[in-house]
């Protein structure tokens, strides 16, 4: 599955640390996941999921 997290954070108009915050893990870990560079948790993807809520 292609990694959405980029796009639906900029439709929600969270910046990375703005995300990184409500998720409580650093800008960094946003950017990494944002350009497949890191695999997030199943918890921590829950989290991504919930705060950006896909209602598309």
């Amino acid at each position: 599955m292609k990694n959405r997290i980029a796009q639906l954070r900029k439709k929600q108009r969270y910046s990375q640390a703005q995300l990184a915050g409500a998720a409580h893990v650093t800008r960094q870990t946003i950017n990494a996941i944002e350009n497949d560079k890191y695999d997030p948790s199943l918890g921590l993807s829950f989290r991504l999921a919930q705060i950006l809520g896909d209602n598309s």
